[in-house]
């Protein structure tokens, strides 16, 4: 069982919006996925209960219940767990950053952003967990997301080449509960998800739900 913590310490970042597609991703090439939710806010609870009974599956849990709904979800057969977790510094995101084989950690880069990530690194440099930093909500215009990745890169963290767009889709999406990629599978947005998880790297099983190749035509 794989499993990804969604890290950050700065609210807004796009923790719940990227795990959520990750997760939607995920069940589209035939894995068994559980989002656990560890965020008291709950939006990735919310925002999948709109899916009905439609997987991926969400659990909302108290940071303490994490190591034993980890023990559950590999009892139960998913192959993906993807942890959302709160956006302040406590012990739910150190638990997450142990647990997980991988913590995303998504800002956006603006000097308030930035500012959060020391705080960031040093949660993941105690949980000595591999990370890899997204930048989101990045404007096609502009030099402040090639400034960001070099200061993250010069705090000796590794950033994504894959960079998410600033695209009203994904929270369009959100209002039926869906991924970008299942409603404009040749958006950009789309392809940005689709690109972010096949850079992880993640064992897929055949690929029962059809996922398409996005070939970015749409904002």
């Amino acid at each position: 069982m794989h499993t990804i913590a969604m890290v950050s310490q700065k609210g807004g970042a796009g923790k719940s919006t990227l795990g959520v597609h990750l997760a939607i991703e995920a069940y589209r090439r035939g894995l068994r996925t559980l989002v656990i939710d560890l965020d008291p806010q709950a939006t990735a609870t919310t925002v999948l209960a709109r899916r009905g009974d439609e997987p991926p599956d969400v659990k909302p849990e108290p940071p303490p219940r994490l190591e034993a709904a980890l023990r559950e979800a590999e009892d139960g057969g998913y192959d993906l767990v993807v942890i959302d977790t709160a956006a302040r510094a406590d012990g739910g995101v150190l638990r997450a950053a142990k647990a997980a084989q991988l913590s995303l950690v998504p800002l956006r880069p603006s000097i308030v952003d930035l500012d959060a990530v020391e705080a960031t690194t040093e949660i993941l440099s105690l949980a000595k967990c591999q990370a890899l930093y997204v930048l989101n909500a990045v404007s096609p215009q502009g030099t402040e997301a090639d400034e960001a990745q070099a200061l993250i890169e010069g705090r000796g963290g590794r950033v994504s080449p894959v960079r998410i767009g600033a695209r009203k889709l994904f929270s369009q999406a959100f209002n039926s509960g869906q991924g970008a990629q299942e409603i404009e599978v040749k958006s950009l947005a789309a392809a940005e998800i689709i690109a972010l998880f096949e850079q992880l790297d993640i064992p897929t099983k055949a690929q029962a739900h059809n996922p398409t190749s996005a070939v970015a035509e749409t904002d």
